[in-house]
């Protein structure tokens, strides 16, 4: 019979910890940098903002903290006008800045061939100026008896504009139309740029596909490419329509005292009148106003998937 040899037994060995995963606070740490550019540069002065509209007193005799909550109500009694005046300017100049920005994605994306990087450099070329410059360019090109506003009046153009209020008798500066225009076109590019890239990620083989289904061209856009596209538009229109609400530069430029918007008050307030708790009130208000619509706005299109 054979022996069988047993193995000698091992003695048990102690537990091994699980290795430590070692760089694992290196994303932590590469946030730190942005976290504290944000705390500094943002949080800070929000805070400081907060504490200034409800303070109570003089640039002479100095501003204490009074938790005085009645600045808000104050200064939205007094301003409500520039207020609704802004979201409609700001929400002309988004639908203006869509309806003419759309168009130019879709060729860019599909149909620019070679030409892609070049035409998207025509977009970008009026960040290589001044906003101010920019701006004060539209002073020359809508000036009065202008190439402009001479074809405008051959059209009859300016007599619509006068009956919808957007101009007044031969004049298109310092009216409701020289403002929106302005912020069109600063704007334009921050509509262009999202619907282009928005665009160009949707597979081609969909419209194939769509017309092998024998879908019309208009059904195909409607069916597929905008659905697809709506990311785009959803950012577009918040980067066009949040920048708008708040500027001033236009209507101080190209509007006049009754074009005024709530960024031309706010500024005022700090500059020249030197009601800090009054203008930080309103800076808190447009931001709560804006945040509002932006929440619903999200909601109601269906998407946050934004690019």
């Amino acid at each position: 019979m054979a022996s069988v040899t047993e193995a000698p037994l091992l003695a048990p060995q102690p537990d091994k910890k699980p290795p430590r995963k070692r760089g694992r606070l290196v994303p932590y740490w590469l946030l730190l940098p942005g976290i504290l550019w944000l705390l500094i540069f943002f949080a800070l002065p929000m805070v400081y903002q907060a504490s200034t509209s409800v303070q109570t007193g003089s640039l002479e005799q100095g501003f204490k903290v009074t938790w005085h909550f009645q600045t808000y109500w104050n200064a939205l009694a007094d301003y409500w006008p520039q207020f609704l005046r802004s979201v409609l300017y700001a929400g002309a100049a988004t639908i203006l800045c869509l309806v003419l920005g759309y168009p130019l994605a879709y060729l860019i994306a599909f149909r620019a061939g070679r030409w892609r990087n070049v035409v998207l450099i025509l977009v970008i070329a009026p960040f290589f100026t001044s906003f101010l410059i920019r701006t004060l360019a539209w002073k020359t090109i809508l000036a009065d008896g202008g190439p402009v506003v001479g074809a405008l009046n051959t059209l009859h153009v300016l007599d619509v504009t006068n009956w919808l209020g957007f101009t007044s008798g031969d004049r298109v500066l310092a009216t409701p139309l020289a403002v929106v225009c302005g912020l069109t076109y600063n704007f334009l590019p921050f509509m262009i740029l999202p619907l282009y890239t928005s665009l160009e990620r949707i597979d081609g083989r969909l419209h194939e596909a769509a017309g092998d289904l024998y879908a019309k061209p208009f059904t195909t856009f409607r069916k597929v490419t905008f659905p697809l596209s709506m990311p785009g538009v959803v950012s577009g229109t918040l980067l066009t329509f949040i920048p708008a609400s708040g500027d001033y530069v236009n209507a101080d430029l190209l509007g006049s005292t009754d074009t005024r918007m709530v960024g031309n008050v706010i500024q005022t307030q700090f500059l020249r009148i030197l009601d800090y708790p009054t203008a930080a009130a309103l800076s808190f208000i447009l931001m709560a106003a804006i945040l509002i619509m932006v929440t619903l706005y999200i909601r109601k299109s269906g998407t946050e998937d934004l690019v």
